[in-house]
This record gives structure tokens, C-alpha cells and sequence, in this order.
């Protein structure tokens, strides 16, 4: 029974992945993707499913993982496991090491400095790769986090669209799982028997979005389907009874 149960899981996640690719329209023929792996579970479940996806010739498409290793963020991951699990799915890899620019009492905050230029390094690789798009593993709770925060400290209705033209429309970034909830992830990660990273980033849970989770896990005592409510929600505006 609980391989049955694995076996109905797993082909969910593969048929929601897919939904996301084909509502959006975030992979067409002849492209060349870039996939973002940090190492953790949602980058190494993206890349999987892209990669196994790309060995079926009517989707025509090439998948790229790329690396990104923060020199001034004592956070670690094994990058010899990363290169052979692009490896075994026949996937090119590249690696990068970079400062991030990363300075106490800089008043930026840690973690927007450190995406910013690891998000600018894989624009460059994917450049340099001849990649048209760049997938990465954000999925439906990040865009439901960062609907929050947008609304809670910009004062704005905004948060991660599942695809974005870029430089005017040469060049697109995609999230492919962002139908999956991060409990669905963590579930294939395990089933999938992902290695953990060796030592997490210091700062990851001192930010505004880990409180915003909190605060939604609250939210949910009130409602139980608070998350695919406000996820919903972003495509349903109805802006005449707005101000």
C-alpha cells in the first residue's frame, strides 16, 4: 500500500508541475533552461523533474543546472553530491563562487544582498550557456509569503508571478512548481532520499518572510485552506470593490 501511495504521489507532482508549464506556457520547443540548485530540496526537485520531463522528445527543450557557492556565508552544502546528481540525470553543471557583498551593519539586509548577486551570477552563466530562460524552485508558500510581505511592508499587491519577461523580453524566468506546497516538496524530497545541506544559512531564519510563514501557519486555525485561498486570490482581483 505505501508504495501505491508513492507511486500516486510522485505522478501528482509530476502532473502539477506540468499544469504550471502548461497554463503559463513557461517551457516551449527549442528552449534552453537554466536551473538554479542551491542544493536544497526544492532546487533538487525542480531540476529532477525538469530534466526527467526534457527525456521525452515532444517537449524538445535542454536543461543546465548552475551552482552558486557564497564565499562570505557560512552556510555549506555538498557540491561533489550536486555534480553527481546532475550527473546521473545528464545534466551539465557549472559552478560558481562569488562574495556576495554580505556586511554586518551595512543596514542591507543579509539576504537580499546575497540573492541579489547570486540571482545577477546566474543571469551571467546563463548568458555564457546560451540559456533562454532560468527555472527556479520557488513553489505556492513562497508566492503566498511574499504576497503578504509585499502588502504588510511595501504597501503594494505584488509577489512571484511563475513567469517574468526580462531585458525586454529576451530573456524569461520561470518556477515551475509553483502549484506544489512546501510540505508537497519536503514529501518528495524524502521519498526521493535528497541529501540535506551541511550546515544552514545563519540567516535564514532571521527575516521577515519566516515571520510572515508564522503568522500564515496561525491563519490557518481560522482557516485551513488559508494558503491555496490567498494563492487564489492573486488571480482573482476584483477591482471594482477595491478603492
Amino acid at each position: 500500500m505505501a508504495d501505491k501511495e508513492q507511486k500516486l504521489f510522485m505522478r501528482e507532482f509530476f502532473r502539477k508541475t506540468g499544469k504550471a508549464i502548461y497554463d503559463y506556457g513557461l517551457i516551449e520547443s527549442g528552449d534552453k533552461i537554466l536551473v538554479g540548485v542551491s542544493g536544497g530540496q526544492d532546487s533538487l526537485a525542480l531540476l529532477e523533474v525538469l530534466a526527467l520531463r526534457a527525456r521525452d522528445r515532444k517537449h524538445n527543450y535542454q536543461v543546465v543546472a548552475a551552482h552558486i557557492a557564497v564565499e562570505d556565508v557560512s552556510y555549506e552544502v555538498d557540491e561533489e553530491y550536486i555534480r553527481q546528481f546532475c550527473g546521473q540525470l545528464g545534466v551539465a553543471f557549472v559552478h560558481r563562487t562569488i562574495d556576495a557583498a554580505v556586511r554586518d551593519g551595512s543596514g542591507k539586509p543579509a539576504c537580499f544582498v546575497c540573492s541579489w548577486n547570486r540571482r545577477k551570477t546566474l543571469f551571467e552563466i546563463a548568458k555564457e550557456q546560451e540559456c533562454n530562460k532560468l527555472a527556479l524552485g520557488h513553489h505556492r508558500d513562497d508566492a503566498v509569503e511574499s504576497l503578504l510581505m509585499s502588502m504588510m511592508f511595501n504597501g503594494i499587491i505584488a509577489s512571484m508571478p511563475p513567469r517574468l519577461a526580462m531585458f525586454e523580453g529576451t530573456f524569461t524566468l520561470i518556477r515551475p512548481l509553483i502549484y506544489l506546497s512546501k510540505e508537497e516538496i519536503s514529501r518528495y524530497a524524502a521519498y526521493r532520499d535528497f541529501k540535506e545541506q551541511k550546515k544552514l544559512c545563519p540567516y535564514e531564519r532571521a527575516t521577515n518572510r519566516d515571520a510572515v510563514a508564522r503568522i500564515i501557519k496561525e491563519m490557518e486555525t481560522l482557516s485551513p485552506h488559508v494558503r491555496s485561498n490567498l494563492f487564489a486570490a492573486m488571480s482573482n482581483i476584483q477591482q471594482e470593490y477595491l478603492p
